[in-house]
């Protein structure tokens, strides 16, 4: 039953739950309704604090594909192409006044 518990709450919560404060009022709360023992409670921090972790890398890494996506279809330059033809324009300039 605490295994069930524990993996149901972990993938569910593990989402949700980025912070160590977050994760340890939720432990706190299954030790006094008597579903986790301490020990599991520390378990189950490092759990859910890593799976949140992980989630929101994910979801950080498929927000920045998508906008570069959205970007590109819009055909709005990023600000490195920007830099790029700044960068550009200011060695024409040199040489053009090289030249002269």
């Amino acid at each position: 039953m605490k295994d069930t518990i524990k993996k149901s709450l972990a993938l569910g919560l593990g989402f949700a739950v980025t912070t160590k404060e977050q994760a340890e009022k939720i432990a706190n709360e299954l030790v006094k309704k008597g579903e986790l023992t301490k020990q599991e409670s520390t378990n189950f921090i490092k759990e859910l604090i890593e799976k949140g972790e992980e989630t929101k890398e994910d979801l950080d890494q498929r927000i920045n594909e998508k906008v570069d996506e959205v970007l590109k279809e819009m055909n709005i330059v990023t600000e490195d192409e920007v830099e790029h033809l700044r960068k550009r324009v200011e060695e024409l300039e040199k040489a053009l006044k090289e030249s002269k």
